[in-house]
């Protein structure tokens, strides 16, 4: 017999399946950030400081057009996980071919237009006039995977969303173990740089593609592909845009603050360049971890919607906020006691390393309200509000920090200045999401009776 990969939140009990929901997105997206780290370590030992540099200033972009790609899955992922919990097999799968198509067709969009304005961006973010070439060239090789990226996201986004954390996880692994094998031999032995790495990263892109739409197509069930021709659901498309247009903005919001944000780190040169890139690279593993919970609390979510069971939401919502916390101190916690051998891996260069450990220890202090706000900001989308959280994280995110560069870090114009936005947005945010949660649950559920009853009329 096959095995069923699927987690449904809506009966029995929800921490042991919130467990084990998130531990396989975690080990995903740690995954994920070790086989990006290992871009940097090769890149920075084989060809060094100045092609990491080169890779580390795309950091902030490349995570704008991830975040975009992640915020548009969500409304797929919303839309699956109520359908799942209704039982709704019909509409559960034109979701699914519905999400395949739009992350094509958007993904080959996003790839046109990321090669035209590759050049100006960086340009326009003060990349030191030494990295700026090799930087265009590794975001030009980039931005060819982008279809396949889009695609595996989507479809990822729309596993999850029924409980099936197992198989992207596997899929992912694979990609990455293929990525880091071809940066060894197309750095380490031919000796193409930042382009190598570059193709290394879209080689392994279209493999997870490959595999996850494989596995659709292998599905039984409503979570699955047609082997025929895919039929593009315009009622879904829209749903999709409702809830995960929004989201995309939040994402594009973080990253445009923090594009400006790196804008400012490069007026402190190459070296603090590549100290704040090698930091980012490790951060990414707790940011992950805690991406981890807010998915669950959004499958969680979204699940006890669709089957209208809202003791539960409650319920994951709590459990979730504690799973944060409780992430981040462990994870992060573990990272600062390790960050001297963690450095080392990425570079030597004192001026390099000084940049890292101030990083660490600003934004170690309040990590945790970073996972408060990822949790809270996925139970609202689950709870079907998309447009709040992007407001919310505007003025939260992107205002704040905008208005800390152009005042405070303009007056003294420090690193640990500049690094001390984080945390103040993330702690302000935080309370921000969580205030509207409580004044806006009951609401949710009335709208969502409405909209069940409209979806289900009586016979």
């Amino acid at each position: 017999m096959k095995r069923n990969h699927e987690i449904d939140f809506s009966r029995g009990r929800l921490l042991p399946k919130l467990i084990s929901f998130a531990v396989p997105v975690m080990l995903s997206g740690v995954l994920q950030l070790a086989f990006n780290a290992a871009d940097l370590i090769v890149v920075g030992r084989f060809d060094g400081d100045t092609a990491l540099a080169a890779v580390g200033s795309n950091g902030a972009l490349v995570e704008l057009l991830i975040n975009l790609l992640m915020g548009l899955g969500t409304g797929a992922s919303v839309l699956a996980a109520r359908y799942f919990g209704a039982r709704d097999d019909r509409r559960m799968g034109e979701t699914v071919e519905t999400a395949a198509l739009t992350g094509a067709v958007g993904g080959l969009l996003f790839t046109i237009l990321g090669i035209a304005i590759s050049g100006p961006m960086l340009r326009l973010m003060n990349t030191p006039a030494e990295v700026l070439p090799l930087a265009s060239l590794y975001l030009r090789i980039y931005f060819l995977g982008i279809p396949f990226l889009a695609v595996y996201n989507f479809l990822s986004a729309v596993l999850r969303s029924v409980g099936d954390t197992e198989r992207p996880l596997l899929y992912m692994t694979v990609g990455g173990v293929v990525n880091v094998l071809l940066n060894l031999l197309l750095v380490a032995v031919f000796r193409l740089g930042v382009a190598g790495v570059a193709a290394a990263t879209v080689v392994s892109e279209i493999l997870s593609c490959f595999l996850t739409v494989r596995c659709l197509l292998r599905n039984t069930g409503s979570c699955r592909l047609p082997r025929g021709r895919l039929h593009f659901s315009r009622v879904q498309f829209l749903q999709m845009l409702r809830y995960g247009l929004p989201a995309g903005i939040q994402g594009i919001l973080f990253s445009i603050s923090n594009v400006i944000v790196q804008s400012s780190f490069n007026t402190f040169g190459a070296a603090v360049v590549a100290g704040n890139a090698a930091a980012c690279s490790l951060e990414g593993f707790p940011n992950r971890a805690q991406d981890s919970v807010g998915q669950a609390a959004l499958a969680a979510v979204g699940q006890c919607m669709g089957a209208r069971q809202y003791d539960r939401v409650k319920a994951a919502m709590r459990t979730c906020c504690l799973l944060a916390a409780a992430v981040s101190i462990s994870v992060y916690g573990v990272m600062i006691l390790l960050r001297g051998p963690l450095l080392h891996i990425y570079t030597d260069d004192p001026a390099a390393l000084e940049a890292a450990v101030s990083r660490f220890f600003v934004l170690g202090c309040t990590y945790f309200t970073f996972g408060l706000m990822c949790a809270m900001t996925c139970v609202l989308r689950g709870l079907g509000f998309s447009i709040l959280p992007t407001a919310i994280s505007l003025v939260g995110i992107c205002g704040l920090r905008l208005a800390w560069i152009f005042t405070v870090f303009a007056r003294s114009h420090k690193l640990y200045m500049l690094y001390a936005c984080y945390p103040l947005s993330w702690a302000v945010t935080a309370v921000g999401l969580y205030i509207a949660y409580v004044c806006l649950r009951s609401r949710a559920i009335r709208e969502n009776e409405n909209r069940y009853a409209e979806e289900h009329p009586a016979v």
